[in-house]
């Protein structure tokens, strides 16, 4: 029986993510997608910078997550590239989102899409929306982190 690596090769993410939410917690779901969709995904033909999660009747989604059409697919290939698509969690984790994602200000945020033991998994954050002065700032304390990295660099190379 051959053994399933764990490889959690990162096929697609949402860098904007983080420049326009905080971040606070991060929940690890499955995708629920056809045998060409998988296929097309494990090729990174996937973008999810534009998506979002929501949960409806106890169950949660992902909508506007694009998966290209597989080349070589045949007719079970999906129609529409941006369907909805079932994210696979227990009950509990689905609970303690819903809760978390109904306080003001609060959204379920898809992070980044990998595979894990040859499943594709979809990484979603609980994330507060940041103001322009919070990006601001954000972007300030990066520039002063990379000043700080730079001079350290520079230090090590006179020290030798």
């Amino acid at each position: 029986m051959a053994t399933k690596k764990a490889d959690g090769k990162v096929l697609a993410q949402n860098k904007k993510a983080s420049h326009d939410y905080f971040i606070e917690e991060t929940y690890e779901a499955g995708l629920v997608l056809t045998g060409t969709e998988i296929k097309s995904l494990r090729m990174a033909k996937a973008n999810i910078g534009d998506s979002f999660s929501t949960i409806r009747n106890g169950e949660a989604f992902v909508h506007n997550m694009h998966i290209s059409p597989f080349d070589q697919g045949n007719r079970s290939n999906p129609d529409d590239p941006t369907r909805t698509r079932k994210l696979l969690l227990k009950k509990a984790q689905i609970a303690k989102m819903l809760g978390q994602a109904k306080q003001e200000g609060y959204t379920l945020v898809p992070l980044k899409v990998y595979i894990r033991n040859g499943y594709a998994k979809l990484l979603i954050g609980i994330g507060k929306g940041k103001k322009q002065y919070d990006k601001r700032e954000s972007a300030a304390k990066k520039d002063a982190q990379r000043d700080i990295q730079r001079a350290l660099r520079e230090k090590q190379k006179i020290a030798r």
